[in-house]
Order: structure tokens, then C-alpha cells, then sequence
């Protein structure tokens, strides 16, 4: 028996560039309006039987939008970016590039004080791997950050790879199988 996860990308709370670590803002006025265009292609995910969300206010906001009401899941939390948290990578770069450069080229290292990109693809793995097998499907709303890290995850990809997935908001992957052996599930469209 396996599982079904469909994970959706929060909608947006800030535009690309002013976007900040570890961001709590809620849903910006560009963000409700990218809910309501994409809701009818969405809305349908409500049908799972499991609907979670990570634990920000945009992720919860874009859930509820939806019609999913779902449930708070810690282990959804994006990274933990310790002092870097509420700033820009433009701010970051300015006051500490070598600290930066360190950042993208080592997946271990944690030169904000945080989690390591290592340790943030582990921990939203184990949130995977501990999915109960069931007949339906799960959906959990997260932080872009969150769906790239279960995507690299996932495929076993290296955790550079990490930096190569563009997730926008809204947008949608479906995982199946079950604890460590995982497969990316491409459908079609209905949009």
C-alpha cells in the first residue's frame, strides 16, 4: 500500500524580490487574487482525506481559501534561517557575502545560525516518510521552500539540486509511494 501527496505552494505574501527568510507575513492583495483565479483547479484536492498545512500565515490563509481547512504540521515550518530571519537575500548578500557563498555552495554549512539546507531536506523527508499508507491522498499547503526540499527528498537528488527547482506560488506535486521510496507523479492539467 502507498500514499498520495499532493503538495501546493503557499500563495504569495510579498513579490519575488522583497521576499524575506523565514517570511510570516500573511497574503498580500496580489496573493488572494492568484487564490481565487486558481481555486477551481484546486479546490478539488479538499477531497483528501488528510489536509495539512505548514504552520505560517500565508500557508494557513491559502488552505483555508481553498477549502482544505487544514491542520498546523510543525514539521512543515520552513528552514530556520537563525539571524538571517526577516531579511532579504539582497540584504544578506550586502552585509555578509562570504557567509552567503558559504550558504549555497555547502549543504551542510549554517553560517545564519539556523538549520542546515541538509538538515531542513531531512526534516521535511521524515515528515514524508511518516505519511500514513491509505486508499485516498494527502495535501499539505506549504512554503515553496518546504516543496522544494520534499521534491529533492524524493527523487534522491543531491542537495544542490535544491537550488535548480522554481516552485511558484500555487503550484502543485504530487509524490507517491511510501517511507524512502518515493516517485514524482506528473498529471494532467485540468486548468
Amino acid at each position: 500500500m502507498s500514499v498520495r501527496v499532493s503538495l501546493v505552494a503557499a500563495a504569495r505574501s510579498s513579490t519575488l524580490l522583497t521576499e524575506r527568510f523565514d517570511d510570516d507575513r500573511p497574503l498580500d492583495h496580489t496573493g488572494w487574487h492568484e487564490v481565487q483565479l486558481a481555486a477551481h483547479a484546486l479546490v478539488p484536492l479538499a477531497a483528501a482525506e488528510l489536509r495539512y498545512c505548514s504552520p505560517t500565515p500565508r500557508s494557513r490563509a491559502t488552505g483555508d481559501a481553498l477549502g482544505f481547512a487544514p491542520m498546523a504540521q510543525p514539521a512543515l515550518r520552513d528552514c530556520d534561517m537563525g539571524r538571517w530571519r526577516g531579511l532579504t537575500l539582497a540584504d544578506v548578500a550586502a552585509r555578509e557575502p562570504a557567509s552567503v557563498d558559504a550558504w549555497l555552495a555547502d549543504p551542510r554549512a549554517a553560517p545564519h545560525g539556523g538549520e542546515p539546507l541538509l538538515a531542513f531536506i531531512s526534516r521535511i523527508g521524515g515528515w514524508l516518510d511518516t505519511r500514513p499508507a491509505c486508499d485516498g491522498f494527502i495535501v499539505a499547503v506549504a512554503e515553496p521552500a518546504v516543496v522544494r526540499a520534499a521534491l529533492v527528498y524524493a527523487l534522491r537528488a543531491p542537495p544542490s539540486a535544491y537550488w535548480n527547482v522554481d516552485v511558484r506560488p500555487l503550484s502543485t506535486i504530487t509524490l507517491t509511494g511510501l517511507a524512502g521510496r518515493w516517485s514524482l507523479s506528473l498529471e494532467a492539467s485540468t486548468r
